[in-house]
């Protein structure tokens, strides 16, 4: 039995956890990235990275290298598949708004590998899945499936929805919405020929979009409520057949970025959420311990906000918790306790500045998916008629956040 000691543990090499790692890395302080995995879990393809998210990137050092890598988007247009017509559009430069929303598609590959190389050699640990934690004094016992045991003055989750760190914070398990998603990724020999805009499709009970990352390729998702008898998740030649025969009239080239689309490039997931109540009442933090990421806020992502919020998360964090380690102490030979209560007192000082954040996110983001994927006519009618462009502000209302710079002074 292998036992290690480490100042800062955190789970999960995703985007929250290298993210954590880096701010902590560029304040100074080392942390070790414990990885399930034997290589950096690539699952999603892209995600949409809205102003709040460059802010937090723009903190972390890396913005202007994954702004190099990616297009920019100039606008957002939605359409209904049910009669093809347009029902609104909206640019990201808006007249009305002190501040052009700053819009890109990010590869997930190109982020991951980017906030890597950005650590020093060995701050991931791969092939470490933590099965268990337990209590030890001011320090957590962290067991791995190998055998061996970590000691850690601070552990913070960053493990995803199926969070370990969360369950031992008394966490439920994240609900199922209802609704599944279909994610998918196509690269093209020359130009795709797609304007640099999001493109949003609405239908009968389903919801899709298609958004350049740059002028090669393109990421695409579906939404939709599988019925008990569509089991496809592992077939994904059957999950190809289905989305297209819910795209209705979707324009000729978007069609063809799905039917583009390798099966090797296309995964199934189930929509999960946290009850937002469970935010205000649960324990962000207890101790030395917090979750940050999915572990904290799994939300639908219709609002796009999970992937930037967990960006935000790991600047307040890395603030926070520098702020407590980085203290002088009050005394030449500073008592454990004392500097357990720092440690504590930091992360309770970002679970209060992260709940309200989280609450309003997953809320927002659930109560829009109930909207914009409702199946009747009614709905229907007023979904594309009457809340379109209400809907898309209050999408671009949740980006203008500023999660600050990663030192407080």
């Amino acid at each position: 039995m292998e036992v290690g000691d480490e100042n800062i543990l955190i789970v999960g090499a995703g985007i929250a956890g290298l993210s954590t790692s880096l701010g902590l890395h560029r304040l100074g302080i080392r942390s070790l990235v414990l990885e399930g995995s034997d290589s950096l879990r690539i699952t999603g393809f892209a995600f949409t990275t809205w102003t709040n998210a460059w802010k937090a990137l723009d903190a972390l050092g890396i913005g202007d290298s994954l702004r190099q890598q990616h297009q920019r988007l100039y606008g957002v247009t939605t359409t209904s598949t049910i009669s093809g017509l347009g029902t609104s559009e909206r640019l990201f430069k808006d007249q009305g708004r002190q501040v052009d929303s700053e819009v890109y598609c990010v590869k997930r590959k190109v982020l991951l590998e980017t906030l890597s190389k950005e650590l020093p050699n060995g701050t991931i640990r791969f092939s470490s899945k933590v099965v268990s934690i337990e209590e030890s004094g001011f320090f957590k016992l962290v067991h791995l499936a190998d055998g061996t045991i970590f000691r850690t003055k601070v552990l913070i989750g960053c493990d995803g929805v199926n969070s370990v760190v969360a369950k031992w914070l008394r966490f439920k398990k994240p609900a199922f919405t209802g609704r599944s998603a279909m994610r998918g990724f196509a690269r093209f020999n020359t130009s795709h020929g797609f304007e640099p805009k999001f493109l949003q499709f609405f239908g009968e009970g389903v919801r899709s979009g298609v958004l350049p990352c740059d002028t090669n390729s393109v990421y695409w998702f579906f939404t939709w409520k599988p019925s008990k008898v569509q089991e496809m998740e592992d077939n994904p030649a059957a999950i190809k057949q289905f989305v297209l025969s819910k795209l209705g009239k979707m324009p000729d080239q978007a069609r063809g970025v799905i039917e583009k689309t390798p099966l090797n490039c296309f995964i199934s997931s189930p929509l999960r959420y946290r009850n937002p109540l469970e935010i205000l009442w649960g324990n962000i933090s207890k101790g030395n311990v917090c979750v940050a990421g999915d572990a904290l806020h799994p939300m639908t992502p219709d609002i796009g906000q999970g992937g930037c919020s967990s960006l935000e998360d790991s600047v307040v964090l890395a603030r926070c918790l520098a702020e407590a380690l980085l203290k002088k102490p009050s005394r030449e030979m500073e008592e454990k306790d004392e500097e357990y209560r720092r440690i504590e007192m930091g992360l309770e000082k970002y679970a209060k500045e992260r709940k309200w954040r989280s609450f309003d996110l997953i809320s927002t983001s659930y109560i829009v998916g109930r909207i914009q994927q409702s199946d009747g006519k009614f709905m229907t009618f007023l979904r594309d008629k009457c809340l379109a462009k209400f809907l898309s502000g209050l999408l671009l209302k949740r980006t203008e956040f500023d999660c600050g710079k990663l030192s407080a002074s």
